[in-house]
C-alpha cells in the first residue's frame, strides 16, 4: 500500500455518494447521493457546496454537451425508471425531462454505475436494489442519442466499475456483488458502440475490498474503489496491481480525476448505518494526489 494522505473535500454524509464528475468549465466537482435523491456540487475555488433534489434515485450522471452556458450545466441522469435530462436552477429546484424509459425484468430495480464513452454515448448498468437477493437481473444499456435504450449485455447482479481506456477501444466493467467480485475487459467497437470479447481482467476475490466505481488515468491505469477495505487500487493495462491508496472510510464508492490539471483523484463514499465511531467521515468526499493525470470526461451527446 502506498502511503498518501487523503484530504477531506466535504463532509457530505451521503448515504451512497456516487458518480463524481469534474466540471472544468465551472471548476466544480459534481456527484449524486443515491438514497438521498440529490445532485451535489462542490466549488473548488470557494469551497462552497450545495445540492438539488432529483425526481428519483440516481445511479450516475454525465454532463450534457452544449450546456456550458447554463449556470449549473445540464445533466444526463440514469435513475430508477429511465434516463432523464436534469437542469439545476438557481432557486434550488431541478427541471427534468425524460429521454428514455426502461422496462426492468423485475420490481425493485434501478440504474447504478455508468458513464459516457469517448464518443459521448451513455453506457449504464441496472441492478436489483436489494443486493441480498443476489438476483442476476441487471443489464448494461446503451443510449446512443435516440429515445430508446439498447441492451448490450445481461446477467449482472451489481454492475459497477464502468470505464474506458484512453483510446476508447477497451471497456471495463465490474460486478461488485460479494458472490462475483470480478472486473471484465471488453473490446469496444468505437463505430457501433458495442462491446465484445468479454474476458476476466481482475479476479478481486483474493484482494482487499469489493470492486466498486472506477476511473482511468492518462497512462491507461485503471483505478477502482475497494469497497469495505478503505482503499483505491490502481491496475496497469495488463491487469497487474500497481498500488493501493487509503481513504479514512471503509466504503469508498467511486473515483474520478479532476482539478485544474486533472491531477486530483476525487473519491466519494458510503455512510452505512450502525456505529460509525471508527469512521466519522463516512459518506464524505476525499481527494488524493497520486502523481498521475486523468482525462477530461466526455460530454454526453444526447
Amino acid at each position: 500500500m502506498t502511503s498518501m494522505q487523503a484530504e477531506l473535500v466535504l463532509d457530505a454524509r451521503n448515504g451512497v455518494g456516487e458518480s463524481p464528475v469534474w466540471d472544468g468549465v465551472r471548476g466544480c466537482l459534481w456527484w449524486v447521493d443515491i438514497p438521498g435523491r440529490a445532485l451535489w456540487c462542490w466549488n473548488a475555488t470557494t469551497g462552497a457546496a450545495r445540492s438539488w433534489p432529483t425526481p428519483e434515485q440516481t445511479g450516475c450522471i454525465a454532463l450534457a454537451e452544449g450546456s456550458d452556458a447554463l449556470p449549473h450545466g445540464q445533466w444526463i441522469a440514469a435513475m430508477e425508471s429511465g434516463v432523464a435530462r436534469l437542469t439545476p436552477q438557481d432557486d434550488g429546484s431541478v427541471d427534468s425531462a425524460w429521454i428514455a424509459r426502461v422496462t426492468h425484468p423485475q420490481a425493485g430495480m434501478r440504474f447504478n454505475d455508468g458513464r459516457c464513452d469517448r464518443q459521448g454515448r451513455l453506457r449504464a448498468g441496472t441492478m436489483v436494489a436489494d443486493m441480498s437477493l443476489a438476483a442476476p437481473s441487471g443489464s448494461l444499456y446503451a443510449l446512443d442519442g435516440q429515445d430508446a435504450l439498447r441492451g448490450l449485455d445481461t446477467g449482472f447482479i451489481t454492475p459497477n466499475g464502468l470505464a474506458f481506456s484512453p483510446d476508447g477501444k477497451t471497456l471495463y466493467l465490474s460486478d461488485s456483488h460479494p458472490s462475483v467480485q470480478t472486473v471484465w475487459a471488453f473490446d469496444y467497437d468505437t463505430d457501433t458502440g458495442t462491446p465484445h470479447n468479454r474476458r476476466v481482467f481482475i479476479d478481486f476475490k483474493p484482494l482487499p475490498g469489493r470492486p466498486d466505481g472506477a476511473a482511468v488515468d492518462a497512462e491507461g491505469g485503471y483505478w477502482i474503489c475497494g469497497n469495505d477495505a478503505g482503499l483505491v487500487h490502481r491496475f496497469t493495462p495488463d491487469g497487474r496491481l500497481d498500488r493501493s491508496l487509503a481513504v479514512p472510510v471503509k466504503k469508498p464508492a467511486m473515483c474520478a480525476f479532476g482539478g485544474t490539471g486533472q491531477d486530483t483523484l476525487f473519491v466519494t463514499s458510503i455512510r452505512p448505518g450502525g456505529d460509525l465511531a471508527d469512521q466519522p467521515l463516512a459518506g464524505g468526499v476525499f481527494a488524493l494526489r497520486p502523481g498521475l493525470r486523468g482525462l477530461d470526461e466526455p460530454r454526453c451527446a444526447i
